[in-house]
């Protein structure tokens, strides 16, 4: 029995984005369970019965999720036969997934239960901008607090180094390198200092937790070595600092931390990338409502900062947004693309498009 329409086409898409993105393995996932799943199991009737909105849930990642934990994990010998490094054929891989779902049907079906958390590491290029143009701003050290935070590696970004196209900021001695493609300035000589740095996940992983660790390394694409490297290296990182993020509703921590007045000389910035989307209406409206009754208290002594990386409309990429206070001015200070594998840097953009729109397509 085929797919539904809204299944089909959610699967459909995600192909066309793991294409697009660098993933020709993740695309011939998705394509193999869009054209050949039979509803024969529970993972095939799961998919096909999804009750949700099977784009909005990212149900096609969910699955390839599965799969490559699965894969990863060496209790399927047949499926992690054909999954990177190996060059399977589409048949062969084919096999190797029908053998996992006759034998690992419960876990892969399981598995669906969570959306998927991907913690892009080098999404924290996009951060170091914003957060280097918040210090410029102010002139004062930043205290970070961060909502859909997963295993908390973004909030480590001043600790890693930094290859922007031809300049480089941070420690070169840093366990974790950033290489992403750089067009436009930077305030990469403004003086950063992190004095705080928090954030909370409705699931949050321990990055000393091999089972978290593990299930965060199944999110990334199977065939991209240099992001699954570079975000283990960046969980034994976390690990060793002690990083631990809070299990919380999102706009409740808000709330809690942008009330008052803050710190005299100290500047309170609210981060979050590829997150919103997830959020429901309400939780979106309580947040907006705290970071603008937060706006109002802000002065130039305690000021406050908004800076998120969210779709907003525009195809393919992320805008960089950043709010600041007291005063309220919201600038478009760039676009990114979705891994951090570029962003082009555009501060004296105003902002003319939503702070946030859809799901980006991986």
């Amino acid at each position: 029995m085929a797919l539904t329409d809204s299944v089909d086409d959610s699967f459909r898409r995600q192909a066309e984005a793991c294409r697009d993105l660098g993933s020709a393995f993740n695309a011939l996932v998705c394509d193999l369970l869009r054209a050949r799943l039979a509803p024969d199991g529970a993972f095939g009737r799961r998919i096909r019965d999804w009750p949700g909105d099977p784009a909005a849930d990212a149900l096609a990642l969910r699955a390839c999720g599965a799969l490559h934990a699965l894969a990863r994990s060496g209790d399927c010998a047949a499926l992690t036969a054909v999954y990177p490094p190996a060059a399977g054929t589409l048949d062969a891989v084919w096999s190797g997934i029908e053998a996992a779902i006759r034998g690992h049907d419960v876990f892969l079906t399981a598995y669906l239960d969570s959306p998927p958390q991907t913690n892009e590491v080098s999404r924290s290029a996009s951060i170091l901008g914003g957060c280097l143009t918040v210090a410029e701003a102010t002139g004062m050290p930043i205290e970070v607090y961060e909502i859909g935070s997963s295993a908390g590696l973004n909030l480590g970004f001043d600790g890693w180094r930094y290859d922007l196209g031809g300049r480089s900021w941070g420690d070169e001695k840093s366990a974790v390198t950033i290489v992403s493609r750089w067009e436009g300035d930077a305030p990469l000589a403004a003086p950063l200092r992190v004095v705080r740095r928090e954030g909370c996940d409705r699931n949050p992983l321990d990055p000393a937790r091999a089972a978290d660790c593990e299930r965060l390394l199944s999110y990334i694409w199977p065939d991209q070595a240099e992001r699954l490297a570079r975000t283990a290296t960046a969980l034994r990182v976390a690990a060793a600092a002690g990083t631990q993020v809070d299990k919380a509703d999102a706009a409740g921590w808000v709330e809690a931390r942008f009330a008052g007045t803050g710190t005299l000389g100290r500047v309170r910035v609210l981060l979050h990338t590829i997150v919103w989307q997830y959020l429901p209406a309400a939780t979106q409206d309580r947040i907006e409502a705290a970071m603008q009754a937060a706006g109002r208290a802000a002065t130039a002594e305690r000021p406050v900062a908004w800076l998120r990386v969210e779709p907003d409309g525009v195809q393919g990429s992320a805008g960089v947004r950043l709010t600041l206070w007291p005063g309220g001015d919201s600038r478009l200070l760039g676009r990114a693309d979705y891994h951090g594998r570029w962003n082009r840097w555009e501060p004296d953009c105003l902002a003319t498009v939503p702070v946030c729109g859809r799901r980006p397509p991986g």
